[in-house]
């Protein structure tokens, strides 16, 4: 059974820092490309950032050098570091297995930026 199970999101105020994890399993994680995303209150899903396997990274333009995406594969774990949070960061974060298509969705975490 495949699982992707996210924690680490809550409220921080605006210039913060959080960091989001995905626990995985079910599922060859090492061989899978993995990403964030995010749906804000009537919006649409996006992409945030991907990790390919081999460990490359890209972000959204908005977050770039702000954001890292990371993975420890011998826990099967990526992470999200989060840093100068801004309001328009608010939104739930999903982790998500395969890149540009998603095989499997987490649930996803909230993260509220706020003062």
């Amino acid at each position: 059974q495949v699982q992707l199970v996210e924690s680490g999101g809550g409220l921080v105020r605006p210039g913060g820092s959080l960091r989001l994890s995905c626990a995985a399993s079910g599922f060859a994680f090492g061989r899978h490309h993995m990403s964030w995303y995010r749906q804000a209150p009537e919006k649409e899903r996006e992409w945030v950032a991907v990790i390919s396997a081999g460990s490359n990274t890209n972000y959204l333009d908005s977050v770039k050098g702000r954001f890292t995406i990371s993975r420890d594969n011998s826990k099967s774990t990526i992470f999200l570091q989060m840093n100068s949070l801004k309001p328009e960061d608010t939104a739930v974060y999903y982790c998500a297995a395969g890149y540009p298509a998603v095989d499997y969705w987490g649930q996803g975490t909230q993260v509220t930026v706020s003062s």
